[in-house]
């Protein structure tokens, strides 16, 4: 009995966990649909499929919280902010959505504050986008 029901409390713990990372983007998403941060340039089917990549990228092992960009970029906090962590990321997120763009929030960004309407407004155009890293950017 014991058993079952230290494995249920561990089961709770890690989809509570997820569900608290995965709020970041739900907010953001309900941020930018929501007109709170002013006319958006993609239609709102667009953002709803951002929201589905912002989750998958939580989910990515060096991911600490991910956002949805106002530009259609994804943005992402790091548990670990080395070049070959973010690499590692960078690469794996590109393999699975090769047309996103994934912005890092390194430590100069997330001094100034992590507010969801500050965070939606970042730019995702100084980052490089997946199809400029696999080669396939359309000139």
């Amino acid at each position: 009995m014991f058993r079952y029901l230290t494995l249920s409390f561990v089961a709770i713990a890690v989809l509570g966990a997820t569900a608290a990372r995965a709020e970041s983007c739900t907010k953001s998403r309900d941020y930018l649909l929501g007109g709170s941060a002013g006319n958006l340039p993609g239609p709102a089917d667009t953002y709803r499929n951002l929201f589905k990549i912002c989750l998958s990228t939580i989910a990515m092992p060096n991911v600490k919280d991910a956002f949805v960009l106002r530009d259609g970029g994804i943005a992402a906090i790091p548990k670990q902010d080395t070049i070959s962590a973010t690499a590692n990321t960078l690469s794996r997120f590109c393999d699975t959505y090769p047309r996103a763009t994934l912005r890092f929030l390194g430590r100069k960004d997330l001094q100034q504050g992590v507010g969801i309407g500050r965070i939606v407004q970042m730019s995702s155009t100084g980052s490089t986008s997946c199809p400029q890293i696999k080669g396939n950017a359309v000139r």
